[in-house]
């Protein structure tokens, strides 16, 4: 085994063990508090979409990476080709989508806050969350097009008209279906950014007006914390930034390898780390910055407002 190949399968390894338990820790956390009766709040829910989107993206990319990086090339079947591409684009996609409605909806938050309508309040939170569920079925039905086109290599076959993935294969014997189907991957995550960009510019904005207005004020009535929902808005502002950074160089790498007819080992690689990024990141950065977890999961964590998110 090469050195270059065991510091991969290394890397793949740590992802994968530290995402998986920090997002199954917070996964469990919200699930406690929904069994003894707490109050979950909209964007909890949403954050527990987002923990079982990373889960499934760890398990279905950083597993076989990691099995790959030691060493193993050919130990999935065609049906095991197929089921952990389809999860795994099924991950990626809804953590992305998840990702995109927590700011949404904390964008539409802060604008109702002075709203006295709570029936409206009502069909915004079951807006947001039926739109989750909904991302889940239109990337089931987008992920499905692997189950046609990845598949293992068989003993002895050429792999000329073979995309190698360095343990399973993209069937590649037409480019411009190729070039299609990167195309249809790319449309929803585009969208969705394109949410997250107006939301975050509208809490900016939402925020830089607060704070203008709070200076215009008198400094006895000034008060010396910040709203739990200017908080709540900084930690999804923190959480968008993070996302868009990974996504955005996972994207780039997706789409060079989708374009190119015979992506290299280290492109491959490369690809696979950054689509692992955020969701080995994104549990620990919501546990820090809200003290019902950080409190029971990362006791060593400053512990802000228990209205931390919204």
């Amino acid at each position: 085994m090469a050195t270059s190949e065991l510091v991969v399968g290394v890397i793949f390894l740590s992802q994968t063990v530290i995402g998986v338990l920090g997002n199954f820790s917070l996964l469990c956390h919200y699930l406690f508090l929904y069994l003894i009766g707490d109050r979950l709040r909209s964007t909890d829910w949403i954050v527990m979409h987002l923990t079982v989107a990373n889960i499934l993206t760890l398990l279905c990319k950083g597993v076989p990476q990691t099995i790959a990086g030691f060493g193993s090339k050919d130990f999935l079947n065609d049906i095991g080709c197929k089921l952990v591409f389809s999860f795994h684009r099924v991950g990626r996609n809804v953590g992305v989508g998840s990702t995109s409605f927590l700011s949404v909806f904390q964008a539409i938050i802060m604008r109702l806050r002075n709203t006295r309508s709570s029936d409206f309040k009502v069909k915004i939170d079951r807006c947001i969350c039926y739109s989750v569920y909904l991302s889940w079925l239109i990337h089931f039905f987008i992920s499905s097009v692997n189950l046609m086109h990845m598949r293992a290599k068989f003993i002895n076959e050429s792999t000329i008209e073979l995309k190698s993935f360095l343990y399973c294969y993209w069937d590649c014997h037409d480019r411009t279906r190729d070039i299609l189907y990167a195309a249809l991957l790319l449309a929803p995550d585009i969208i969705f950014l394109g949410f997250m960009v107006w939301a975050s510019s509208c809490m900016v904005l939402t925020l830089y007006r607060h704070k203008q207005k709070m200076q215009q004020m008198p400094r006895n009535k000034m008060s010396a914390k910040s709203s739990p929902e200017s908080r709540a808005t900084k930690t999804i502002l923190l959480l968008v930034c993070t996302f868009v950074s990974f996504y955005t160089l996972s994207s780039l790498c997706q789409l060079f390898g989708a374009l190119l007819y015979k992506p290299s080992w280290s492109l491959v690689n490369v690809t696979a780390m950054a689509s692992l990024l955020f969701p080995t990141v994104c549990p620990f950065l919501l546990m820090s910055r809200d003290s019902r977890v950080s409190s029971f999961c990362l006791p060593s964590f400053p512990k802000p407002s228990d209205d931390e998110l919204n």
